[in-house]
């Protein structure tokens, strides 16, 4: 989500994005940051910067200090009308590091999964096997005696095909859908740059299961998927998650993210997150969403509400 590519899409999905590097005195790229924000009537807007910012670890508290610079000016000018009260970071750490101090509170809400499961894509593929769990083991050998097919492609032509078993699979277990036009930007888009694929699983020449993987630096991330209520028994997204870490080490990644996992009966996730831990892995838990006010704008803001 700070990749170039990525901030074009959110560009044709309505965001306005700003992008700065942190750069050496040798004039190279060390960190930087891209900020997200939507336009929106609302009195409480905030810029978003998901898996950031990214931070040289020498000089931490400098690049801290420079990017909250630029995002406070921009907090004044995206919306000359309300403006933005507060940044939301999200940096992909395991521990709360010294430059978020005291002006860094934890958000009431993430913008992305705060816990992942991660599949170590450095080990044999006869380790992956033996850290699965022996159920999620006998299901991918049932597809395996199924001859259940599996491929990938960043053909447009795929996207309406992978869509309709994604709208099926969100309609069948209540949870809310990205719309068409969303994932047609965000593959058109990430295809073109080499950063995606959908990956189906066939029986019987019938698609029972696709999934979107996202691929970038040393990780490949599962990002979407859905499946037929036909053939279940062939256990197709077996045959497909499997498939799609076999081609993820190939490619020379390092984990392959199952993107989103809980452990907790009454989350949202703990439903797909007891399919996911059939693969075995490493539970990964990040420190989470964290707000930064711009407490003029937010003065602002509430004085504008009282009147």
């Amino acid at each position: 989500m700070q990749s170039w590519a990525w901030a074009n899409f959110r560009e044709l999905d309505g965001y306005q994005t700003f992008r700065y590097g942190l750069f050496d005195e040798l004039n190279q790229l060390i960190g930087g940051c891209i900020f997200y924000f939507y336009p929106q009537q609302s009195s409480a807007n905030l810029i978003f910067a998901p898996a950031a910012p990214l931070l040289p670890k020498k000089n931490e508290a400098e690049g801290i200090q420079l990017l909250l610079s630029e995002v406070e000016t921009i907090a004044k000018d995206v919306d000359r009308s309300n403006g933005a009260i507060a940044l939301r970071i999200e940096p992909l750490l395991l521990t709360k590091p010294k430059w978020m101090n005291q002006d860094f509170v934890r958000s009431p809400a993430d913008l992305m999964p705060s816990e992942t499961l991660w599949i170590d894509l450095q080990k044999s593929e006869s380790e992956l096997l033996i850290e699965m769990h022996h159920k999620g083991r006998y299901n991918l050998r049932l597809s395996q005696r199924y001859d259940v097919e599996t491929l990938f492609t960043s053909d447009d032509a795929a996207i309406p095909q992978f869509f309709d078993l994604f709208y099926e699979t969100a309609q069948r277990q209540g949870f809310l859908s990205e719309p068409y036009g969303f994932f047609i930007k965000l593959c058109q888009t990430l295809f073109r740059e080499g950063m995606a694929e959908i990956g189906f699983a066939k029986y019987n020449g019938e698609i029972l299961a696709a999934i979107l993987l996202v691929y970038w630096g040393d990780r490949c991330t599962y990002l979407y998927g859905g499946r037929s209520e036909s053939d279940r028994q062939v256990m197709p997204v077996y045959a497909m998650h499997w498939a799609a870490i076999q081609r993820a080490k190939q490619r020379g990644h390092k984990i392959y993210d199952f993107y989103g996992y809980s452990d907790d009966p009454n989350h949202a996730y703990y439903k797909f997150s007891r399919f996911k831990r059939q693969f075995g892995g490493k539970v990964v838990k990040t420190i989470g969403a964290h707000d930064y006010f711009f407490y003029d704008q937010l003065a602002d803001t509430i004085i504008r509400l009282l009147r």
